[in-house]
């Protein structure tokens, strides 16, 4: 018995389009981390990048629950006494929407050049308009983005 390894070049690629309206923010990036990963295909495999493409529309109307907005600090630290610098979700929410989105996927990739090429694949912009119109974008199918059980 042999496993059969899918080919880089018959890969079948696709584009999904995704609208995070009143969507939860955590559970949004784990389903966009499962298509990323290639997950949800029969041709998965954990050291190859066999995931598609997502574009994320309306990133800046995603939904948290509980007081995460002001309770959710992201913090980053230059090296230099004083360097700290701290802001709250609601912040980055106003501010750069497609960060915290951005940021929450990346939590949920493998750590490592691979990770890294297949959050290439996510493109992300906090209003209904998207520069990817040549690559026919396909809307999610609401059973992929649903709870697993």
């Amino acid at each position: 018995m042999t496993t059969t390894l899918p080919a880089y070049n018959r890969l079948n690629r696709q584009w999904l389009l995704i609208d995070a309206t009143d969507r939860v923010l955590g559970r949004l990036a784990s389903r966009i981390a499962l298509i990323l990963r290639g997950k949800h295909k029969a041709t998965f495999t954990p050291f190859l990048d066999t995931g598609d493409f997502v574009v994320v529309i309306n990133a800046g109307k995603v939904a948290v629950t509980g007081g995460k907005e002001s309770k959710k600090v992201y913090d980053r630290y230059s090296g230099y006494p004083g360097g700290r610098r701290e802001r709250t979700l609601g912040e980055v929410l106003k501010t750069h929407p497609d960060r915290a989105l951005r940021q929450a996927v990346k939590g949920m990739m493998p750590a490592g050049p691979l990770g890294r090429r297949m959050l290439g694949k996510l493109k992300i912009y906090a209003g209904s308009d998207h520069p990817h119109g040549a690559q026919q974008p396909q809307p999610v199918n609401e059973a992929l983005l649903a709870k697993r059980t």
